[in-house]
């Protein structure tokens, strides 16, 4: 028997906020910037769905840490103009919250800074306000599994009750090692191939979240 969602945890870039292309664009341009030329291609498959600290030691790996540093300070100050001029919330998300009746969460690997500007700004923080968990607070990013399973200890619910509502290859795998059912919505830049998995829904317009989460 299948057992009922009690928590509904979702990711915050490309789920909640439409921050990923904003995010692709700033880091194609930074890296043309700084040495290691990108396509959009490149950086959804290498940092989407990454932490902040994963993404700098791959520039690191690269570029050396003066150069990483560099990259990780330019990209916070392009991210934040491109937000403040043009970030809007996910298609359908706010009718999806509407419709959505179990807890939630957020379970992002963007920092608490970030998120409380993007969601600050698409008007989403208050729905999560005191809810909002960061890869900042554990050992390892996605996909390891360690920031899911400490959102459901702070939510106090069992993991296999929990639905992640992700966007990203590493997101998805996160959840599946994490031992909960994930929901990969493909109406954003990760193609949905990437999302497909075991115990995994994909999907394409956050209007019909809640009925596949009934």
């Amino acid at each position: 028997m299948i057992r009922p969602f009690e928590l509904v945890m979702f990711d915050c870039d490309g789920v909640l906020v439409d921050s990923e292309r904003l995010a692709v664009a700033v880091q194609v341009a930074l890296g043309g910037e700084l040495g290691r030329p990108l396509t959009a291609q490149d950086v959804v498959a290498r940092f989407i769905g990454r932490s902040h600290a994963d993404i700098r030691a791959q520039v690191a790996a690269r570029l050396g840490e003066e150069r990483a540093a560099l990259w990780s300070k330019r990209f916070e100050e392009l991210h934040r103009e491109a937000v403040d001029s043009g970030l809007v919330a996910v298609d359908g998300i706010r009718e999806a919250l509407d419709g959505i009746t179990l807890p939630t969460c957020v379970a992002s690997s963007g920092s608490h800074d970030k998120m409380r500007h993007t969601l600050g700004r698409t008007g989403l923080y208050d729905h999560f306000a005191g809810r909002i968990f960061s890869a900042s607070e554990v050992g390892r990013g996605k996909p390891a599994p360690d920031l899911f399973l400490h959102a459901a200890r702070r939510m106090g619910v069992d993991p296999a009750a929990c639905a992640v509502i992700e966007d990203s290859g590493p997101g998805v795998r996160a959840a599946r090692s994490a031992g909960m059912r994930s929901f990969g919505y493909a109406g954003g830049l990760t193609p949905a191939g990437q999302l497909e998995g075991v115990d995994t829904v994909v999907f394409h317009d956050m209007r019909e979240l809640p009925a596949l989460l009934g």
